[in-house]
């Protein structure tokens, strides 16, 4: 099924009523504060993101009424004659019906032109690179980049001749710095990073970019499209793994890409079906149902992160806090500039060095020990052996003694009083900031 075949698979997500995203960041006064109530800013007849979210794509049924999208799990579709598709449907690795809705959906989500479901977030990271870069290329990428994210670039673009720089995103000199003319292609960008919570000024650096002849892609993962839609600050390309807050109960593994770059459109989509890393009906479901919820579940994520990150900062345990809706955060300006409320991942140290922080995962009980992030539930890790262990002994490597939070939807005050227990546990048996006064003033402000 060639590209423009598999387009008119999908539903027009500019027809019906204007499901467009009003896009006006909250300010917010300082973690304790919840989002200020948005304003009306957007245009007239514009659906709030919450619409957007149930209604995208997603009309009830013209055959039965059903309000939820019929889940379609054929592997292939009868045609009218040769070359006769009903839908433009032909085989499911091209184009599925279930697919089609949800990728109208996340179309609307970040206010783009088009939007692919893939088979995992590395499908996708994997498809914009093989699509904007060949050899000879090169690519910047965050200092602090996602451990999977560097073990591609660095393990096996490489291999194909890309050249990659990792240089702090935040620092837009060293960024320029980092930039080459006419050889870079590509700026790939986390905001926030994993894990170090890193902002980046995604309208900054698309300037740098698109002044230097390069695309910007953003991997807008831990912020979701409800906290930060990167297309309208100006990047060319957004990625997700939607395996965490858009699908939001541990139970998928999936990807997504969305542009406004019809061009740019077409090259993913021919490589989506060319290479055929895309997501089983049933996948994206249950995606389409966790999208659904996104904006109450990010709204108390939120809510319980900012309370998480105050009893830390507090604890006598913790050497740093790391969380953007800090005011210490040096991020901290510019994620009030660009994100609605900021995010439901928080990280620190202990002062207790490497040893604390691998104890500390294992006293906690309703953080449960596990790798990925996003879902209704709280997770703990400890980055250097777990989520990023393939950047040990690399420039992108995380200290040792940083433990890595996915503060879930449960009760704010049993979260804290678990943490709380499990920190209390280490008092006797590490250094805190308490008796060490070189880190006591530390917490919150990085």
């Amino acid at each position: 099924m060639d590209a423009t075949a598999a387009s008119a698979a999908s539903p027009d997500p500019n027809s019906g009523p204007d499901l467009s995203v009003g896009r006006d960041p909250a300010v917010h006064a300082d973690v304790g504060a919840g989002p200020e109530p948005r304003s009306s800013g957007r245009a007239q007849n514009a659906a709030g993101f919450e619409t957007i979210a149930i209604h995208a794509g997603q009309e009830p049924d013209p055959t039965t009424g059903a309000v939820v999208p019929p889940l379609h799990l054929a592997s292939t579709y009868a045609q009218d004659g040769v070359g006769g598709l009903r839908g433009g449907f032909e085989y499911s690795r091209s184009s599925n019906p279930t697919r089609a809705v949800l990728e109208t959906c996340l179309t609307a989500l970040e206010g783009g032109r088009a939007a692919l479901a893939m088979s995992s977030g590395m499908a996708a990271t994997d498809t914009v690179l093989r699509a904007v870069c060949r050899p000879g290329d090169h690519i910047v990428i965050p200092a602090d980049a996602y451990g999977g994210t560097y073990r591609l670039v660095a393990r096996v673009l490489s291999q194909w001749n890309v050249e990659h720089t990792a240089v702090d995103l935040a620092d837009a000199e060293a960024t320029r710095a980092a930039i080459r003319p006419g050889v870079t292609r590509l700026v790939w960008c986390e905001t926030p990073t994993n894990p170090m919570l890193t902002i980046a000024d995604i309208g900054a650096l698309a300037t740098l970019a698109h002044d230097a002849g390069a695309l910007l892609a953003v991997d807008n993962t831990f912020a979701s499209p409800y906290l930060q839609q990167p297309l309208s600050l100006g990047a060319d390309v957004v990625v997700h793994s939607t395996t965490k807050y858009l699908g939001g109960h541990s139970d998928i593994v999936g990807g997504a890409i969305i542009t406004a770059d019809p061009d740019l459109a077409e090259r993913l989509r021919f490589l989506q079906n060319a290479a055929g890393a895309v997501p089983g009906p049933f996948d994206c479901w249950l995606l389409l149902r966790g999208i659904r919820t996104l904006p109450v579940r990010m709204d108390r994520h939120c809510a319980n992160a900012r309370h998480v990150a105050t009893h830390l900062a507090a604890h006598p345990a913790v050497e740093t806090v790391r969380y953007p809706g800090m005011p210490g955060h040096p991020g901290y300006p510019v994620a009030v500039k660009q994100m609605r409320d900021f995010g439901g991942m928080v990280s620190f140290t202990l002062s207790g060095g490497h040893a604390a922080a691998l104890e500390l995962c294992t006293r906690t009980r309703l953080f449960t020990l596990a790798e990925s992030l996003g879902g209704v539930e709280s997770l703990i890790e400890h980055p250097a052996s777990m989520t990023h262990a393939s950047v040990a002994d690399s420039p992108l490597a995380v200290p040792a003694n940083l433990v890595r939070l996915s503060v879930g939807i449960e009760n704010a005050d049993d979260l804290a009083d678990d943490l709380r227990q499990a920190l209390d546990g280490l008092s006797t048996a590490f250094p805190s900031k308490a008796a060490d006064t070189t880190t006591a003033g530390r917490a919150g402000s990085s």
